[in-house]
């Protein structure tokens, strides 16, 4: 019981911190995912071309000779970056707190760091190959990674309260 407020904690929620940091990897792995297949879905591009060219980050253009192994393991990388990314959130509020005070203003500043740190940091370093200039991608990616910024940082705050 908290002796200031009277409030008995609810039990299990102490403890869950990585429950909440890697239900926070699935939303934002899930949410971008869904947009990345409805645009490029609209475009004649299936699902598995997608998850492909994530994999390409490490294998390269062998990746969309790979079938279903090399989407799957796209997919994989996609979730794992997504779960990073509401890790590091989580890591960086727990030292400035603020960043949780504030989650949609400090969380669409994240998300907008994602994705330049995305597109002119983790790209150019993998071994996947620059595509075509998309305005309309890269203007509707900007904005779903704001958003997504926001779900880090939301996800990032409910791990804080279970420390």
């Amino acid at each position: 019981m908290d002796t200031h407020t009277g409030i008995t904690a609810m039990p299990g929620r102490k403890g869950n911190t990585a429950s909440a940091i890697a239900l926070g990897g699935v939303a934002v792995g899930t949410l971008d995912a869904i947009f990345a297949t409805i645009f490029w879905g609209l475009r004649d591009v299936p699902a598995i071309r997608i998850f492909q060219s994530i994999a390409a980050g490490l294998l390269g253009k062998t990746s969309f000779n790979g079938g279903i192994a090399t989407a799957w393991l796209g997919a994989g990388l996609h979730y794992f970056i997504a779960t990073t990314m509401v890790l590091a959130y989580y890591l960086v509020a727990k030292r400035y707190r603020v960043l949780s005070q504030r989650p949609i203003a400090y969380g669409l500043a994240y998300g907008l760091f994602l994705y330049v740190f995305m597109q002119y940091v983790v790209v150019p370093l993998s071994a996947a190959t620059q595509g075509k200039f998309h305005l309309d991608w890269v203007a509707s990616s900007i904005v779903v990674h704001a958003l997504l910024g926001v779900i880090c940082a939301w996800f990032a705050r409910r791990a804080l309260r279970r420390d």
